[in-house]
């Protein structure tokens, strides 16, 4: 009763929050089926580290489990990258292949990630936090982590918890942007579709090609690239079925169990709890709206010297969420008009923004000095 009562007189009010907000995590998951797969475990950990002398982080001499697991998958950035594996033999590519051109979507809706690095830095924080914060944008969790990481930012359970919460909410922030910014008019255009055929060969140089060209451009982006392009070559070379299917299923899954438990550990109300990560909270959303935004408004652009439209909506599956955006956005043009099939063309920039935004965090990475 002694030791109870002991640890009672250093509960802290702080802890008690941290416990609302790690059960409001948990909620989302269970009851709004939001990327249950992170947000559970990671409600779950808010939690597990918020208890007074709490044995799952280091006390003192004694190390706690959830450090050693972060200082073996966090601190050398293994999660995200084994995490890139499982991501890639996930991804077709194929209605991308059909009509490249659909890239330059996911390039510009990248846009975000860039003007909130600006305006990060003018709100006060350094530049690798800024840094760290706008990546954000790019709805792309493993890259978040990954460039949060490489510049030891402060912050990174604020901000891993703002790209998996924002990944989730897709369905809910993106809808407003893209109504926004577009007419009925325009949400009603329809693209034709006419599945080619990929060769194998196409699909197997795809992720060859990419990462060589990534190396070449943003040589920091060649450990995100090339773990995204190799899990896809699992997928698309046709002879190692076995190791691709353990890659999207086995890998992924149990990478994702640790990676959401992992960054609970940087969740402890005394770093948590700060009007900074309000802040960054906020800084993310201004990311993911203007890279939503900058998709949709580049297409409205192109749309002034093609001859044949195509519907703006689609520019905001430039995002890495996949297949969520495409999802949203296919939906939305059905409620326009039942007769708009917009799924594949939406898919195709949804991987295309898969591949941009790995891209932008290299850039940022060679861009920012360590």
């Amino acid at each position: 009763m002694e030791f109870l009562y002991g640890n009672l007189l250093q509960l802290d009010v702080r802890m008690i929050i941290m416990w609302a907000i790690g059960g409001l995590l948990i909620y989302l998951a269970i009851k709004k089926d939001m990327e249950p797969s992170l947000l559970l475990p990671m409600g779950f950990g808010a939690i597990l580290v918020n208890l007074p002398n709490s044995g799952a982080v280091t006390q003192g001499a004694e190390e706690g489990v959830l450090n050693v697991l972060y200082n073996a998958g966090i601190a050398n950035e293994l999660f995200p990258l084994l995490l890139f594996v499982g991501i890639g033999a996930m991804i077709d590519f194929g209605p991308l292949l059909e009509n490249p051109k659909l890239l330059i979507f996911g390039a510009a809706s990248q846009f975000g990630i860039f003007f909130t690095l600006s305006l990060a830095s003018l709100c006060g924080f350094s530049l690798h936090d800024a840094a760290s914060i706008a990546v954000i944008g790019a709805a792309d969790g493993p890259t978040a982590i990954f460039v949060s990481q490489w510049y030891a930012s402060q912050y990174m359970g604020a901000i891993m918890v703002a790209a998996y919460s924002y990944m989730a909410l897709v369905p809910i922030i993106q809808p407003p942007v893209i109504k926004l910014l577009t007419t009925k008019k325009e949400r009603t255009i329809h693209m034709s579709y006419t599945q080619g055929q990929v060769s194998k060969t196409t699909r197997i140089l795809f992720p060859i090609v990419v990462t060589v060209l990534a190396g070449l451009v943003a040589p920091r982006s060649v450990a995100l690239v090339g773990f995204l392009m190799f899990g896809n070559l699992l997928r698309e070379c046709g002879v190692l079925n076995s190791l691709s299917d353990t890659a999207q299923n086995v890998l992924a899954n149990l990478i994702t169990i640790f990676l959401g438990i992992t960054i609970a550990s940087q969740m402890q109300a005394d770093k948590f709890l700060a009007p900074q990560t309000l802040m960054i909270l906020g800084l993310g959303l201004v990311a993911f709206i203007f890279d939503t935004a900058g998709g949709v408004l580049f297409a409205k652009f192109m749309n002034l010297f093609l001859k044949k439209k195509v519907n703006p909506m689609i520019g905001a599956c430039g995002i890495s969420a996949f297949p969520m955006s495409s999802r949203v956005v296919a939906k939305m043009a059905l409620a326009e008009d039942k007769g708009n099939f917009l799924l594949m063309q939406a898919a195709g920039v949804n991987v295309g923004g898969q591949v941009a935004s790995v891209i932008a965090g290299g850039l940022i990475l060679n861009l920012i000095a360590r």
